[in-house]
């Protein structure tokens, strides 16, 4: 059957599919750690008082880069490079979403309009992510060593995305709702696509390694095709919305630790 279930347990069962799946996640969380760093330095005078927060941001993705490079570990299997058509993080760079790397690597502070183009890109990217993580957590919370990992980056998406909301309201409110409402509809936009061809490209390395039939991939492609087309159309809402989170301040603190995944 085609369920989100059977597909990773298929691959959670290969190594090689299994190298994938966690090198590509690994490079990720890296290099949202680096974004966040970067930014935390540059953040404005104005807005001093997100840097702490952003840091512990940026600590967190670099907490989940460790814990998908020590499930490795435990597999007895090395990292491998992350294909390019894989590359979700610098696919949307490309087309402009977020703060471009050059941008970031300069000693110029950041000005108010970058924090919202910051801000308005994680709450898009962190509502796919927490997507993501529960959907795993789901089907995988209970596995004997990939469950409590899933778990704890779970958390962790979590609050980040409650403080992309708090942030941006607070934004908002201080006369910044027009461009945060247009900064948010073209990064969703723009990562609807990016993740429909991601998946693409990840399905496809996938089929190759685990053998899949031409029928099953046929119908994998359909199904990304199907559900690109739905967020085009109706599902972009939820990545675009504002709303006050239940959990105030969630990033408040510092990260927390996983020794374990050191």
């Amino acid at each position: 059957m085609l369920t989100p279930r059977s597909l990773f347990q298929e691959i959670l069962d290969h190594d090689e599919a299994f190298r994938l799946f966690c090198s590509v996640a690994a490079g990720g969380e890296a290099q949202g750690g680096w974004e966040n760093g970067r930014i935390a330095a540059l953040v404005p005078p104005a807005e001093r008082g997100l840097a702490p927060r952003i840091a512990r941001h940026g600590a967190d993705e670099d907490k989940h880069g460790r814990i998908f490079r020590a499930l490795l570990k435990k597999r007895g299997l090395e990292p491998v490079p992350v294909p390019p058509e894989t590359d979700y993080t610098m696919l949307l760079e490309r087309r402009g979403i977020g703060l471009a790397h050059e941008r970031l690597c300069t000693d110029e502070p950041l000005t108010v309009e970058d924090i919202v183009v910051y801000l308005a890109h994680s709450r898009v990217t962190e509502q796919r992510a927490c997507e993501q993580m529960r959907l795993l957590c789901r089907h995988f919370g209970d596995h004997p060593y990939m469950g409590r990992a899933m778990r704890m980056i779970a958390r962790d998406e979590d609050n980040h995305l409650a403080y992309c909301h708090e942030e941006l309201l607070r934004l908002a409110a201080a006369g910044y709702g027009r461009t945060i409402q247009r900064t948010l509809h073209a990064c969703a936009l723009a990562e609807i696509r990016v993740h429909r061809d991601v998946s693409l490209a990840v399905m496809a390395r996938m089929g190759r390694v685990l053998g899949w039939s031409a029928v099953r991939s046929a119908l994998l492609v359909a199904g990304i095709h199907a559900v690109y087309v739905h967020e085009r159309l109706v599902g972009r809402r939820r990545m675009v919305t504002l709303r006050m989170p239940e959990r105030r301040d969630a990033l408040g603190g510092p990260a927390s630790p996983a020794p374990e995944y050191a």
